[in-house]
């Protein structure tokens, strides 16, 4: 398998973990000059309590002897019964267990290394002693405001060193809250921007915490005193929207309480951070916002800091430099202050001299350079003394920053110390030049195993020496050429690389270094071993109290290699009791009790890798037989640990102890530890373990340099306690790193220069105080020496490099206490530039209407300048071949990826002229064009018609108007009209129409009224038909509501049958109301009509003679649904349609619903009574009235 690894191969334990320094350093038994190998810091603080230690130590042969200055004046330590050097060492430790005091050894120390082939200097040391003065007593006033008013809280606080940090309480221990309108500024006061009335309700003091004595000293507290228009502190008034105008504060413009004025400058050094800081009063309070004239800010740089009154860019650089400006405002107004910020530089590195091997007879050379602002000035010194006073030497010319040694001797050898400074630094490097004459060696065991996992990356080492510096070589099984390159790097110090192991990778290596005085040659086995797996893992189960629970788990692994199967509990090792059995393939628990529960990790392990798998056990309780009494009582989340104590102080580790909080009816199962460190994220928390909650106490493993506190979370079944209050703080002592930053990159940004970044460490991984960064980058397969910065921030810049060649980069972190382990190396590419050539012979083939094959010749490597991203062809539509026809001419663009030749641009439009162009892209952007070439796309389908619309003004016909289609795509030749009558799921025969080109109208004849049609309408070219446009027609009136049919369809309604059978019914009933109303009449003789509509009908009335009949009494009732009144006048209940309310109106007669509009009317003249008479004759309702 020589595919991607799985995902278990890096499992695996990584060997021969070897130092892959660039420099070759001499084997101790050879005769060498002194080199400084540990020193203290420039700037060394230290602790009045404790003796003093100065590091100094060195290397040599032979050994090197120690001696020490006093600000520049040789310290005679034997003088002094309080100092001694430690054996075989320079250290110097300074006791005052006898009494004494530290401050009389403040002061400027150097450190001598010294043996006959040279003295090598350690770096000026300048000694302190950290100092934390009490704070004078003294007693405050009360502050009396007015409300409304600015306000500034002095701290002044002893002057400390190193300076205490700074922060702000009452008397009670309680924090200040801190807002945009009371915040503390860098220099330790307390800002009101405006006072209000509840900051009353507190006291002011400020607290210095100092560094080495780990002591908080208070300042007597401030107390306020608020003048106010609105004495009561109603606290409803916080959240009123106008809260200064609902207190009677007058409002006021911005005005800056820090810094003073208008503009101000401030300097600051190369890769230090910049703080920049503005405090505004003012009511309401201004809101602050930053600006840089002329520029953006550096958006990955800066920071926004105290409620944005402070802004903090991080690893300054040159430009960085420039006008900054706060702007502060409010709704009452704005003001501004510009600070001048000047960026100078304290000397860096660009080329630090190494250590130089010469043969005898070989020419070299050191180079000292550096930069900085102002420009440094380089002194050179020998052996400790300034190079001008030593003996002459006819071998060695001195040329600036370089010292160039021609036909060495081994009167040569010596220590040069090249000191370079400005007024805000210096630095000092030594760098010896020894001439030997040696034949190569090796300096590893002959004939190792190397045993390695499969699909690892490991290197096999080849340590070696030889003056002149020999040449190495590696080969396989003997024979075959050098191996370097693919899947093989070759480092300077020997080491080969083999990135991704294969089976195929076993075999012996041998490594061959060569020089003029001979060869050495040692051999390395490798053997591939399959790694070690877990193919079935163990589950999650859950189990009831008192039953067994076996947990699986079986490993696959090489044979050759012994296998231990081991189980862990909550992270910690099993212990297997009587109730357990380990095999091993499973883990079997008898009888399972509530302690039981947890996670458990099986983890197979060979002495070359592992491989680890985890399960989680859950125990149920008895539920017959209950366990708890409190069960059935309300449960909570835990009260938070509280008491927590360090103890067991050691380099890497300390022992936590709390007392836990009541669990609140539900069991603790999990105490969560976590840390907070004030350097890197003060005041963020990060979980640090996690432990079983039957503990209380725990072993922490701390990391170096890490001023860490503590607190303890609870957990249970219900939720999280409150965190506990923190521990006290515990740092750490310091230690080179052992790791380098991560995703280490290369990449230009312009087509001269190339961009390092990287991850930066966080606190836990610097191991030490002034964590930096030593870049080294060189171009990629030359032998030119390594070029090298250090770097504070995560970021650096390489100019002036040649366009898109290879660079190898490594980035190792370094502290005060040394540098971390030798980084990998990652290839980098300088910047791209444009591409110089375009694709030529480009050669076009029509495929269809719509598209095009393209094939070109490729352009040669050289003149990509870049990585090449793709060909791309630019193509425009010049004209369509339809005359009249607008087109548009908008550039398109089709991208083929990579290192093709050939491809196919699609989504043409048909019959058309078109223009195209190649280029070449890489990922700076677009090469010079080739030459523009022409091609005509033939005739294709049309689009489909556009607005295609059916109308339907009757039953009897369907009108369809369509318009033409917006692509032709060709000269059109017709329309074809497909269409087909269908009722539900019933469909009738496909008809076909074909038209014109220049008909754009239809007519259907439906052959009955009630089916529905499906129309498909699409236009024809020479080459065939386009895309169809469906539609269908209205949905016919029956399927409608019936109100809307009538009413729409009046002229038509006759024809269908259930208006038919409605009518017959009428009329039906009609015949039988004639009849029954014959009969009526003839059995009732006559009854009275008065005249007018408002004159009852009663039995006091006297007959008149033309308007009298008589009647019998069993017909003087009234209708079903009215009523008769006290005057025996006759209502129609609920009704108005009476006979009295149409005494007067027209002839009576049906509207076309069938309801009676007419009105009965009663005239003593003939001719109405005759043609009311015939009105009453042909009307339903008044034969139904005549009734009564």
């Amino acid at each position: 398998m020589a595919g991607q690894p799985p995902p278990w191969a890096y499992t695996a334990v990584l060997l021969c973990a070897l130092s892959l320094g660039g420099a070759i350093e001499i084997p101790m038994d050879l005769s060498q000059p002194p080199t400084i190998t540990k020193q203290s810091v420039k700037d060394h603080i230290v602790d009045p309590r404790d003796n003093i230690l100065i590091e100094c130590e060195a290397k040599g042969n032979p050994a090197p002897s120690f001696h020490w200055t006093r600000n520049s004046k040789f310290f005679n330590i034997a003088k002094d019964p309080r100092v001694s050097m430690r054996r075989r060492s320079g250290t110097l430790v300074i006791d005052f267990r006898s009494g004494g005091r530290p401050e009389e050894y403040e002061g400027e120390y150097q450190c001598f290394a010294r043996n006959k082939f040279g003295t090598a200097l350690s770096n000026r040391i300048r000694l302190q002693v950290s100092k934390s003065p009490l704070w004078p007593k003294e007693n405050l006033d009360p502050v009396v405001v007015q409300e409304g008013a600015p306000l500034t809280l002095q701290c002044n606080p002893p002057p400390g060193l190193p300076s205490p940090v700074i922060f702000w309480m009452s008397s009670s221990m309680e924090p200040i809250t801190q807002d945009k309108r009371v915040s503390q500024g860098h220099n330790g006061d307390l800002y009101f921007s405006n006072v209000m009335l509840q900051d009353m309700q507190t006291d002011y003091s400020c607290n210095a915490r100092f560094h080495f004595t780990h002591t908080i000293q208070q300042k007597n507290p401030f107390t306020l005193k608020v003048l106010t228009n609105h004495p009561y502190n109603d606290s409803s008034l916080r959240n009123h929207p106008d809260m200064y105008s609902a207190r009677g504060v007058a409002e006021r413009t911005p005005s800056f309480m820090y810094p003073q004025g208008t503009a101000s400058s401030q300097m600051v050094l190369r890769g230090m951070d910049l703080l920049l800081e503005c405090i505004a009063s003012g009511v309401p309070t201004p809101d602050i916002a930053w600006y840089k004239k002329g520029g953006d800010l550096p958006s990955d740089k800066a920071k926004f800091e105290n409620f944005n009154k402070a802004l903090r860019i991080t690893n300054v650089s040159e430009e960085d430099s420039g006008e900054y400006f706060c702007l502060a405002s409010n709704k009452m107004g704005s003001i501004r202050h510009t600070i001048s910020v000047r960026v100078k530089a304290a000397p860096y590195w660009l080329d630090e001299p190494k250590n130089l091997i010469l043969a005898p007879g070989e020419d070299g050379r050191l180079v000292c350079r550096a930069n900085g602002n102002p420009k440094p000035t380089v002194q050179w010194m020998v052996n400790g003394e300034p190079l001008q006073s030593a003996p002459p030497n006819p071998n060695r010319e001195v040329a600036g920053d370089t010292i160039i040694f021609r036909d060495t001797q081994i009167s040569s050898r010596a220590v040069y110390q090249c000191n370079t400074s400005n007024e805000h630094g210096y630095l000092l490097a030594n760098a010896f030049v020894s001439v030997l004459d040696v034949p190569p060696r090796m300096l590893s065991p002959r004939n190792q195993l190397i045993r390695v996992i499969l699909y690892n990356r490991t290197r096999l080492d080849c340590p070696f020496f030889g003056s002149p510096i020999p040449t190495l070589r590696w080969f396989k099984n003997g024979q075959g050429s050098n191996l370097d390159g693919g899947n093989y790097h070759v480092y300077e110090n020997g080491s080969l690389e083999i990135k991704m192991i294969r089976k195929e990778d076993q075999g012996i290596y041998t490594c061959v270094a060569t020089n003029i005085l001979g060869k050495a040659e040692n051999q390395v086995r490798l053997e591939v071993k399959d790694p070690t797996r877990i193919y079935r893992m163990p589950e999650d189960q859950v189990a009831k109290r008192g039953t067994t629970v076996q947990l699986e788990c079986r490993v696959k692994h090489d044979p050759s290699l012994k296998l231990a199967v081991s189980w862990l509990k909550d992270d910690e090792p099993l212990y297997i009791s009587n109730r357990m059995k380990k095999e091993e393939d499973s883990l079997t628990i008898f009888g399972v009790a509530e302690r039981d529960q947890g996670s458990y990790t099986c983890v197979a392990s060979t002495e070359l890798d592992q491989d680890l798998a985890k399960a989680y056990l859950t125990v149920l309780a008895d539920q017959a037989t209950p366990t708890n009494r409190l069960a059935a009582l309300p449960k909570g989340r835990p009260d938070r640990p509280r008491d927590l104590e360090l103890t067991d102080l050691a380099e890497r580790s300390v022992r936590l102890t709390w007392i836990p909080g009541d669990d609140n009816n539900s069991p603790i199962t999990d105490y969560v530890v976590q840390f907070e460190e004030d350097q890197f994220q003060p005041g963020v928390w990060h979980d640090h373990s996690k432990f079983p909650g039957s503990v209380n106490s725990a072993v922490l493993r701390l990391s170096p340099y890490v001023n860490y506190q503590f607190r303890v979370i609870a957990i249970n079944e219900v939720g999280s306690s409150h965190p506990s209050l923190p521990s006290e703080r515990y740092r750490t002592s310091g230690a080179p790193p052992e790791s380098n930053p991560s995703d280490v990159k290369g990449e230009g940004t312009r087509k001269n220069n190339m961009e390092i970044t990287w991850t930066p460490m966080n606190a836990t991984s610097a191991f030490g105080p002034n964590l930096r960064y030593i870049v080294k980058w060189r171009r990629r397969e030359t032998r030119e020496t390594w070029n090298n910065v250090t770097v504070w921030g995560s970021r650096y810049v390489v100019g002036q490099t040649p366009v898109y060649v290879p660079y190898e980069i490594r980035v190792q972190a370094e502290n005060d206490f040394g540098k971390g382990p030798e980084p990998d190396t990652v290839i980098g590419y300088s910047g791209e530039d444009y591409p110089r050539a375009a694709p030529t012979d480009v050669k076009i083939r029509v495929l269809n209407s719509t598209a095009i094959s393209l094939q070109w010749n490729r352009v040669y490597s050289d003149t990509v300048q870049g990585q090449l991203r793709e060909y791309r062809a630019y193509y425009w539509r010049e004209s369509s071949l339809l005359k009249n026809l607008w087109v548009s001419q908008k550039r398109q663009q089709a991208g083929f990826p990579g290192d093709r030749l050939r491809g196919v641009v699609s989504r043409l439009f048909p019959y058309s002229n078109y223009k195209l162009e190649m280029v070449v892209v890489n990922g700076r952007g677009d090469g010079p064009r080739s030459e523009t070439k022409e091609f005509t796309t033939p005739e294709g389908v049309p689009s489909a018609p556009r607005r295609f619309r059916v109308r339907q003004p009757n039953l009897e016909t369907i009108n369809l108007e369509w318009d033409h289609p917006e692509h032709p795509n060709g000269i059109l030749i017709g329309y074809t009209l497909k269409y087909v009558a269908f009722n539900g799921t019933k469909v009738g025969k496909q008809i076909v129409e074909n038209f014109s080109p220049n008909q754009t109208k239809f007519t259907v004849q439906r052959a009955d009224p009630v089916s529905r049609y499906r129309f498909s309408l699409s236009a024809r070219t020479q080459v065939g038909s386009g895309e169809a446009v469906t539609e269908e027609s209205p949905a016919p009136p029956n399927e409608a509501t019936p109100t809307a049919a009538y009413t729409n369809n009046q002229a038509d309604i006759a024809t269908q049958g259930w208006f038919i059978g409605l009518m017959c019914a009428i009329a039906l009933l009609v015949l039988i109301l004639l009849i029954v109303c014959f009969i009526k009449r003839s059995r009732g003789g006559k009854y009275p009509v008065r005249e007018k509509k408002d004159v009852p009908l009663g039995p006091e009335d006297p007959k008149e003679e033309d308007g009298s009949f008589d009647y019998s009494d069993e017909d003087n009732k009234p209708l079903q649904g009215s009523q008769t009144s006290l005057d025996g006048t006759i209502k129609q209940q609920e009704s108005d349609d009476s006979l009295v309310d149409y005494g007067e109106g027209g002839e009576g007669q049906f509207n076309e619903d069938g309801s009676f509009i007419g009105q009965y009317t009663v005239k003593k003249d003939k001719e109405e009574t005759e043609g009311n008479e015939s009105s009453e004759a042909t009307s339903p309702v008044n034969a139904i009235y005549s009734l009564a």
